[in-house]
């Protein structure tokens, strides 16, 4: 359900887009120092874009740092980590584990079950850390669980579930930035929601699985009533986020909330376009 949050490289500066993925970089080293290469394969653009932004508000300091990897084995490449890198490497457990453990709930994938298992012991070390995120993310994945089931219809309740997992991880504490942080992370975790789904119409059609569009798709003008409600879920995050004293990161993080988000959507939307025209 991840990959959506994304930059818009031709649009940002090379500068920019360096600073960019070096958070991303000590991203990958954090979950692999943590937790191992089990950790660090569950690595997201997505969580990323939480340390940008979370580093940006409380203006921490980075620890800036070198180092070769699997996919930069000859030259070092820069690094930059601070708590919110730790913050981002639990929560990216979590999500991992949970959404394993939900794929094999939903479509029995054997190998999200073993990869879950992998996962167990860091799950247990980083639930016990963040015992109330972890209850509240447990909480709206089983009744986003039961929603499916049950073949719920209304957007809102479905998508809303998954929203409020993404508001419990961006509050990461209780202050005066707390109810901005979260309707930006509800908005947000409903646009992700809805652009998965939107794209994985197809292959939940065929394959029997819910999916909350799958009703309303044969309506005239459907792919641009989604369209509004993407659109819609984005105005209300960026919204959001404009109301935070952010001084740091600013041109990344609007090159993501409003650009880079949208370009999967045209992926899809294009592609689904040339299946009809072909069809």
């Amino acid at each position: 359900m991840f990959g959506y949050v994304i930059v818009n490289k031709q649009e940002l500066k090379f500068r920019d887009f360096d600073l960019y993925q070096s958070y991303y970089c000590g991203f990958c080293r954090e979950l692999k120092e943590r937790y191992g290469v089990k950790g660090q394969i569950t690595v997201t653009y997505d969580m990323t874009f939480l340390i940008l932004l979370l580093t940006g508000l409380y203006e921490t300091e980075d620890k800036v740092s070198e180092c070769k990897c699997i996919a930069h084995p000859f030259d070092k490449h820069p690094t930059r980590r601070n708590s919110f890198t730790e913050y981002a490497a639990d929560m990216n457990i979590l999500l991992t584990y949970y959404q394993c453990m939900d794929d094999w709930e939903d479509e029995k994938k054997v190998w999200k079950r073993g990869y879950a298992g992998i996962l167990k012991k860091a799950f247990r070390d980083t639930s016990a850390r963040h015992s109330e995120k972890a209850e509240v993310i447990s909480a709206q994945l089983n009744a986003l669980h039961e929603y499916e089931k049950k073949g719920e219809k209304n957007l809102d309740i479905v998508a809303g579930c998954f929203g409020n997992i993404m508001s419990e991880i961006f509050a990461f504490r209780k202050d005066e930035w707390e109810e901005d942080l979260r309707r930006m992370g509800f908005f947000l975790g409903k646009y992700i929601y809805l652009m998965d789904a939107y794209e994985d119409m197809e292959k939940d059609e065929k394959n029997g699985n819910f999916n909350p569009f799958l009703s309303m798709r044969g309506e005239s003008g459907f792919d641009d009533k989604v369209y509004q409600i993407l659109r819609m879920m984005m105005a209300e995050c960026s919204r959001a986020f404009e109301k935070l004293p952010i001084l740091e990161n600013t041109d990344i993080l609007r090159n993501i909330l409003y650009s880079g988000v949208w370009c999967r959507y045209e992926m899809v939307r294009g592609r689904r376009k040339e299946q009809q025209e072909n069809a």
